[in-house]
């Protein structure tokens, strides 16, 4: 919760968005990436349970690891775009 706020209070554009995304995240009942993909056409499988959802067209990303068992979704990262271009998807 307090990546979300943190980055939000830099980003005031996010805050909706990020605010939705963690309401249906929250109540979602993912079994594998296909259903990520039903919901959202345009997120990013990777390796190691990791899904890359696009916030504000694109202008910002955000990194989860879903445990599909527990329904457990942990934020990763969030940022910008140009910041996302530095960092490694899966050891992050």
């Amino acid at each position: 919760m307090q990546k979300r706020r943190d980055f939000w209070g830099k980003h005031k554009d996010s805050e909706n968005q990020l605010k939705t995304w963690y309401r249906e995240a929250s109540k979602a009942t993912w079994i594998s990436p296909k259903d990520i993909k039903s919901e959202y056409a345009k997120a990013s499988i990777l390796k190691g349970s990791r899904v890359i959802f696009n916030i504000c067209g694109n202008k910002y990303r955000l990194i989860v690891e879903i445990n599909y068992e527990r329904h457990w979704v942990f934020i990763r990262f969030i940022g910008t775009h140009n910041e996302y271009d530095k960092i490694d998807t899966e050891n992050i």
